[in-house]
């Protein structure tokens, strides 16, 4: 499994997906499906502890222009801030008039977001070791 961040949603938004090619949930191995909860669980922790939202939605999304296509589950901040932006919408409405209107977050923010959620992520990653061990 991996992670990596997506557009045209709002800033803080993560993505994560097997490394192969999968294209529903009812088709991950077993380690896949193992290391699935514990990673949704760490990144919705980094979007949380990053961007303090109200909300946090993690949805699944597969499809193609005809036929499934890849695995993807997003992890999503939802802020008051970003709600009042699409006029209060929520949920799937949320998602689909974001994607619609193709406004993706500033790059140079993008990366600042992305040092500081590998910084969390390498340090939640020592603490589960930590705790392991």
């Amino acid at each position: 499994m991996v992670n990596h961040v997506v557009g045209p949603m709002n800033l803080g938004t993560l993505i994560v997906g097997p490394r192969e090619h999968v294209v529903a949930i009812a088709e991950l191995d077993d380690t896949a499906a193992a290391e699935l909860g514990p990673l949704l669980r760490d990144t919705a922790r980094v979007v949380e502890t990053l961007c303090r939202p109200e909300q946090t939605y993690v949805c699944m999304w597969s499809h193609g222009r005809d036929a499934r296509k890849h695995l993807h589950i997003a992890v999503q901040p939802v802020t008051a801030k970003v709600r009042a932006r699409y006029g209060g919408l929520r949920s799937e409405q949320l998602q689909a008039r974001m994607l619609a209107d193709g406004d993706e977050p500033d790059i140079t923010e993008v990366e600042q977001f992305c040092e500081r959620a590998r910084e969390l992520f390498r340090a939640i990653t020592d603490s589960s070791a930590e705790g392991r061990s």
